[in-house]
């Protein structure tokens, strides 16, 4: 049996797309998931399977989600070295006095190109930062994500990906729950 994390983009969001997270659990445990956890309402679903396939995972999820709420949602699925990867290669973590409120990641559904970041219009995006790293992206905000155009539509039509953004405590309680369950 593998365990998988979901991250479901765009689900209860100012009213939009809402779905309680106990019907999410019973209708995932319907279709053979078993040990399934939710972390907050923002959509962070750890299941456990047979089926060792990220990409499978994600469309059975995002399938049953479609039949019992009537939403398409965004899926990536993911696994703890993902957000062990978080931890070690986030070069954000080695400046001085940084402020861990202003980082944050998008996971994004298909590893770029090293050289994506030399294709990208970075000046759009300042004084926001950005750190490409196969299918993570760490963000460093300025101020803060309500205020920046550094965000899901500009990372989806700039990279061409699908995309959803954590932030850094998030990563963390992930990493921890993901640890637990061993």
């Amino acid at each position: 049996m593998k365990t998988h994390l979901a991250l479901l983009r765009g689900i209860n969001v100012s009213g939009h797309k809402m779905i309680k997270m106990e019907a999410l659990k019973k209708a995932l445990e319907a279709i053979g998931f078993v040990n399934v956890v939710t972390y907050i309402q923002s959509g962070n679903v750890f299941v456990t399977t047979k089926e060792e396939s990220p990409t499978k995972v994600r469309f059975l999820i995002k399938q049953e989600i479609a039949k019992v709420f009537g939403y398409d949602v965004p899926v990536i699925v993911i696994g703890k070295d993902d957000l062990q990867a978080c931890l070690d290669r986030n070069l954000f973590l080695n400046e001085f006095q940084i402020d861990l409120k202003k980082l944050y990641v998008s996971f994004i559904s298909s590893e770029l190109p090293e050289n994506m970041i030399t294709q990208l219009n970075l000046n759009f995006i300042k004084p926001d930062e950005i750190q490409l790293d196969g299918k993570r992206i760490y963000l460093k905000y300025d101020t803060s994500p309500a205020k920046t155009r550094l965000d899901n539509k500009w990372i989806e039509k700039s990279m061409s990906v699908v995309a959803t953004t954590r932030n850094w405590n998030t990563v963390n309680k992930l990493l921890e729950i993901f640890q637990e369950r061993g």
